[in-house]
Order: C-alpha cells, then structure tokens, then sequence
C-alpha cells in the first residue's frame, strides 16, 4: 500500500510541476500573459508541497527518484498538450529512468 500511495504522489508530483512549467511556458513562449505565468507559478508551489508528503523522510531520494517522474511525465505531458510524438530512444530513455527511479525508490534497505 506504501508503494501505491508513494507512486500516486509522484503522479499528482509531475502534475503539477509539469503543468505548471507548461503554463509558464505558454505564458511567456507562446505570449498568452500573465494569468497564464501566474497559474504555472502557483501550479509548481503545490508540486513542492506534494513532494514533502512521500513517506520517505530523505529529501535527497525523494527527489532524485521524481527525476525519473519527471522526464517520462514530461514526455508524457508533450504527447497529450502540445502533439509531441516521442521517437523509440525517447521511450527507452523514459523506461530507463523509471526503472532507475523504482530501484532508488523501492529497493529493499536495512535500517
């Protein structure tokens, strides 16, 4: 249960830290203003927040880990947003990090 909460907030995460980078970038790249600008920066103090409800106190893993999150997320985000089609070395890269993100996350440790 720990591994399925732990991994639902990795997703909320990238939600809103993509997101909000995303709606920066559309407020300043694609000149769509300041509501725009001022959402995405709202967007990602909430990722921040999220990130501090893992259950792993280590600041460093947690985001370490949400790196991984991040790039597959983000490539994810650009399929669905902006029309992004992602090559095969995109998804390899992708799993590679998710995979690296699992074994920083989940690996069994002696306390």
């Amino acid at each position: 249960m720990q591994i399925a909460r732990s991994a639902a907030l990795f997703a909320v995460a990238a939600l809103f830290e993509i997101g909000g980078a995303w709606l920066v970038w559309q407020g300043v790249r694609e000149h769509r203003g300041w509501a725009w600008i001022g959402a995405g920066v709202l967007a990602l103090g909430v990722y921040g927040f999220v990130a501090t409800l893992q259950p792993d106190a280590e600041f460093g893993r947690i985001l370490a880990a949400y790196g991984g999150v991040f790039v597959a997320g983000s490539l994810a985000w650009g399929m669905v947003a902006d029309g992004y089609r992602p090559d095969r070395w995109d998804v390899i890269g992708a799993l590679i990090c998710l995979a690296g993100m699992a074994v920083i996350m989940y690996a069994p440790r002696s306390r």
